[in-house]
């Protein structure tokens, strides 16, 4: 029996903290969300996240930062950035970094599904 993958999804949006993980579970990962990168990293989430779909601007520490802190600690996660922020130059930083992809909101389910078959 395979294990199934798992998801954080980490935005402070609630309805992206609702309606994300249903999708995810349709396309077969398990999912915990967070409203935090803080709440993230108290829970310890890096521990047993196979990847992470992060918000890039969210109150206190940001996706990016997060991001950082993660290496930093050497605790990489596999991250799809997501953003209402149609940043290229943004968005060409975060992929030169490590980040598996940046999606700009409203993004489509195939748009997601083909980011999360890089983190398979």
């Amino acid at each position: 029996m395979t294990k199934r993958k798992q998801i954080s999804v980490v935005d402070d949006d609630e309805s992206v903290r609702e309606a994300l993980p249903d999708l995810l579970r349709s396309f077969g990962f398990d999912v915990h969300t967070f409203d935090s990168a803080e709440a993230f990293l108290h829970a310890g989430a890096f521990a047993f996240s196979d990847g992470m779909i992060l918000d890039i601007a969210m109150p206190g520490m940001t996706g990016p930062e997060l991001f950082k802190e993660l290496t930093r600690r050497g605790n990489q996660v596999p991250t799809i950035f997501v953003t209402a922020l149609k940043d290229e130059i943004l968005r060409t930083r975060l992929m030169k970094d490590g980040a598996v992809e940046c999606l700009f909101k409203p993004f489509g389910d195939e748009e997601l599904q083909v980011a999360l078959a890089a983190i398979d």
